[in-house]
């Protein structure tokens, strides 16, 4: 079965921009895009009640054509879907029906709007799905390969789930350098951390085709040294690790995750883990 990739799309500016960059991403193993335009079924009132059944067919009809002109437009083999459902369903319908290796969205620039897509559409599409999700900023640079890929931890253990691992194949076809901090307290015995945070990295040897040794980036605010560690090694993709709190919903907006999201100029591939005891179906940097 060929891979694919599914992208979820409301074909704004943002979605596209997503949609072309995972096709760049997933170009070297030949993958193929499913975009599916989630679209929930309109709530009954008395406004509604008087437009005209013709120009609701043909607002959808105009919804459809251009989720197929986008899907043309990529740099690669691309199928459109319009699912009409709840989200968390529609989630589960496309992967029942793609079986995706990840997903991708498009991330709003507006502060409110982020939130909200964080809060309404991220968190449910982790908590349903457990799969490696891409979220690509509205304001990213202009979609190309990845040439520094940063991944970084903390100093909790954690173990990649099949989802993640299963991504090691594309990772090592982007022909990108790696590399991988270790975000720790700045307080504490630094030989003895920096032992630990080593062991830390073991789960990414089955993950990365190759990286630099690990670099300890002392901290007291995680989310702005992942940010100023991205900048100063100038990488164009970071990935996270998600552990099972980032998907706790009164916690989420809270989360290392979610202040990271908010701020970050590159595109962000966060990737589902289970801390030791939980089950590996409970998709860590936090």
């Amino acid at each position: 079965m060929q891979p694919s990739f599914v992208v979820f799309v409301d074909l704004s500016a943002g979605a596209a921009r997503a949609a072309h960059y995972a096709a760049l991403l997933g170009a070297p193993r030949q993958v193929r895009l499913e975009l599916v335009n989630v679209c929930q079924a309109p709530v009954l009132s008395s406004e509604l009640a008087f437009v005209p059944m013709p120009y609701v067919a043909q607002l959808q009809a105009d919804d459809d054509a251009a989720l197929h002109e986008l899907a043309e437009g990529l740099p690669a083999a691309a199928g459109a879907s319009v699912l009409m459902a709840p989200l968390a369903e529609a989630v589960q319908q496309a992967i029942a029906r793609f079986r995706p290796l990840l997903l991708a969205m498009g991330l709003s620039a507006e502060p409110g709007l982020l939130d909200q897509f964080l809060r309404n559409q991220a968190l449910p599409v982790l908590r349903a799905t457990h799969r490696p999700l891409l979220l690509v900023p509205e304001a990213a640079s202009p979609p190309a390969m990845p040439r520094h890929v940063l991944v970084a931890v903390d100093g909790e253990h954690f173990a990649l789930g099949e989802t993640a691992l299963a991504l090691a194949p594309l990772l090592a076809s982007w022909q990108a350098t790696f590399s991988v901090v270790h975000i720790r307290p700045a307080v504490g015995g630094a030989a003895e951390q920096a032992s630990q945070y080593a062991r830390v990295g073991e789960p990414l040897r089955g993950l990365l085709p190759t990286a630099a040794a690990p670099q300890l980036y002392d901290n007291d605010d995680p989310a702005a040294t992942i940010l100023r560690a991205q900048a100063e090694l100038q990488a164009d993709l970071l990935v996270l690790i998600a552990r099972p709190r980032s998907f706790l919903g009164r916690l989420f907006h809270r989360s290392i995750t979610a202040q990271v999201l908010r701020d970050c100029p590159v595109p962000v591939l966060l990737l589902p883990a289970h801390a030791p005891g939980v089950p590996d179906w409970m998709p860590s940097m936090s």
